[in-house]
């Protein structure tokens, strides 16, 4: 099991800005979000698999705290409240599914993984494909 545990800063960021008009976040909010979240501070703390996740930016700052496998009370990329189950996907990736306490939306997941020094953050928005 990989460790997690420390302070990440942000190196890149793509397609993020994509991702929220996917949600429907208006064009001032996503504005806003892609400028904030483009350098997070983000410290992690892990004790094998209770994870604490703190992301701080100059707008809003969220906390995590779960145990892989059981589910816990989370909010989505654009703030709606939701129900999430991490799990490992691999020995060093966390893949999370996040399912609306209400309302209707898109499903949406996230994954954290570790790739030597970098950890990787890709949120991601489910869809059906359909053959024409």
């Amino acid at each position: 099991m990989a460790n997690f545990a420390g302070t990440w800063k942000m190196k890149s960021s793509e397609n993020f800005d994509e991702l929220l008009k996917a949600l429907g976040v208006n064009t001032m909010l996503r504005k806003v979000a892609v400028a904030a979240a483009s350098k997070p501070h983000v410290v992690i703390k892990q004790n094998g698999d209770h994870f604490y996740i703190n992301t701080s930016t100059t707008v809003r700052t969220t906390e995590i705290n779960f145990v892989i496998g059981e589910e816990f009370n989370e909010e989505t990329v654009d703030g709606r409240k939701c129900k999430s189950l991490a799990t490992w996907e691999t020995e060093n990736k966390i893949y999370c599914k996040q399912t609306l306490l209400s309302g209707n939306g898109p499903k949406t997941f996230w994954s954290r993984e570790l790739r030597g020094d970098e950890l990787v953050l890709v949120n991601t928005i489910g869809c059906t494909i359909i053959k024409p």
